[in-house]
């Protein structure tokens, strides 16, 4: 095993066949990294063309680019572009379907450094920085991932979705885009859009000069027990009795919950016919526990309505913690490209359900496969993904920032990594799901802001206000997207 992660190459192809096995792609070890150099020559030849200092013309001659439309400027002195970009759905199998990949582009100059953003899910084309773009007044190109609409291929062979297909259409859009930007590039994303970009960094360790990622898990299994230990430590004994009682006492009080949680699910125009409301109230109960320390923190175990009340205080505290979209049949509709991810490669948590027995109805069952709203027979769970990636991550990850928050779940997955890599992981004390490099401690920020200016070859700066950016320009954010609130539609 010290032999394997000795040689990277050996690795690479251990990450192909483990990736293929299971149902995955099916590719040889010595095609894990397909380059398109017929398209970034016939770029170049074309951007040659391009009227010298317009971006727009530049973009226009990208082969398989469309420029839907370029938005009114977001800051003075920085153009917004919603784009398209020309995908095989399988990258070792081009001649096949295609589809368009949504992405957007806020440019600042050709010199700028570029910042390769991921959220994992769909996007919004509105505008907003990511933190490194605003520590590092970059450029940033936003992608969309495969199978969230409307970047989704028809028919959409769902064996297509998986973390080496997604890595690949990072890889092509680098190749597409890299003639125009020569500054240094660094991919960021936070959760899943972390998890994203470290993947397309294991499979194109060169394709970007760094990666920082925020709150980005790596799981083992579809019902990882280290999560429920992970929260068994959290918060005082006296919260976490309380957390416990409310599930329990939800469950236990079922035919008064669940008319009242249909009723305020459809006056936020909200259905369950997918899962059932009996199911969606019950494995929203489940997600409680996680959901409480993902987006909150110890002040809300001062938030439960007294026992015994009326249930309509046990079905708001619900809606605030989890949402009551989060079973929904628009959020599954929405989030089942990632429900198919988890139940096949990337892998979840498991639920503490011991208290919960004799009045749960669907013991064992809230994991990711039963979120996906087809059949999921075919498919099956490939134990050989994560690992390796986490592998390669602790062996060979170079240049990269893990930023997480001490409270948050998620952290119970946190990849490992080596100094000697100029690789970093740093923890905000207290911290939830929004932890971001502005609220670590001043040393370890110093160290995270002095790593970042060295590999983008500029100064990484704080803004002066507050992480929700100045006023009067857009947002700034890790882009975690908070599964509390309802899909976005854009």
């Amino acid at each position: 095993m010290t032999r394997f992660f000795r040689r990277p190459s050996i690795l690479a192809a251990a990450l192909a066949l483990g990736l293929q096995a299971c149902g995955g792609t099916e590719v040889a070890a010595d095609e894990v990294l397909p380059v398109p150099s017929e398209t970034v020559a016939r770029a170049q030849e074309l951007l040659q063309d391009a009227v010298p200092g317009d971006i727009l013309t530049a973009l226009q001659a990208i082969p398989g680019l469309t420029v839907v439309r370029e938005a009114p400027p977001p800051a003075p002195g920085v153009r917004h572009f919603v784009m398209t970009y020309d995908q095989p759905a399988d990258h070792w199998h081009p001649e096949g379907t295609r589809f368009q990949q949504r992405l957007t582009l806020r440019f600042v100059s050709a010199e700028a450094p570029m910042v390769l953003g991921s959220t994992g899910y769909a996007i919004s084309t509105q505008s907003y920085r990511l933190e490194p773009t605003s520590l590092l007044q970059a450029n940033q190109l936003l992608v969309e991932h495969r199978f969230f609409e409307p970047s989704r291929p028809n028919p959409a062979n769902w064996k297509l979705l998986t973390i080496e297909q997604a890595a690949a259409d990072h890889h092509r859009i680098i190749q597409a885009f890299k003639p125009l930007f020569a500054g240094k590039w660094i991919s960021t994303g936070g959760s899943k859009g972390g998890m994203t970009s470290i993947y397309h960094r294991a499979f194109y360790p060169n394709d970007v000069d760094a990666t920082v990622a925020y709150v980005t898990p790596n799981s083992y299994g579809t019902q990882d027990p280290r999560y429920v230990r992970f929260l068994s430590k959290l918060g005082t004994p006296e919260c976490r009795e309380r957390i416990r009682g409310f599930q329990r006492e939800v469950l236990e009080r079922r035919a008064e919950v669940e008319p009242l949680f249909v009723e305020a699910g459809q006056s936020q125009g909200l259905t369950y016919n997918l899962l059932g409301v009996d199911k969606a109230v019950e494995f929203t109960l489940l997600e409680f526990a996680f959901a409480f320390w993902q987006y909150g923190n110890a002040s809300l175990c001062d938030a439960f309505p007294p026992a015994g009340g009326p249930a309509q205080g046990l079905v708001d505290l619900m809606d605030d913690v989890v949402g009551l979209s989060y079973m929904s049949d628009s959020d599954m509709d929405y989030y089942a490209a990632y429900d198919f991810q988890a139940a096949t490669q990337l892998g979840s948590y498991a639920s503490d359900e011991r208290h919960l027995r004799g009045v749960q109805r669907y013991p064992g069952q809230y994991e990711p496969r039963a979120l996906v709203p087809f059949d999921m027979k075919p498919y099956k769970f490939n134990p050989f993904a994560m690992p390796l990636i986490e592998g390669w991550v602790k062996a060979f990850g170079q240049r990269i920032l893990f930023v997480y928050g001490e409270n948050d779940p998620w952290s119970t997955g946190a990849f490992d990594v080596r100094s000697r890599n100029d690789s970093y992981r740093f923890y905000v004390p207290g911290g939830n799901h929004g932890s971001s490099i502005r609220f670590l401690p001043a040393a370890d920020r110093a160290v995270a802001l002095e790593r970042l200016s060295a590999w983008a070859g500029v100064p990484a700066t704080l803004p002066q206000l507050g992480l929700r950016g100045e006023s009067g320009t857009e947002d700034i954010s890790t882009g975690v997207v908070d599964r509390r609130r309802r899909a976005p539609r854009d």
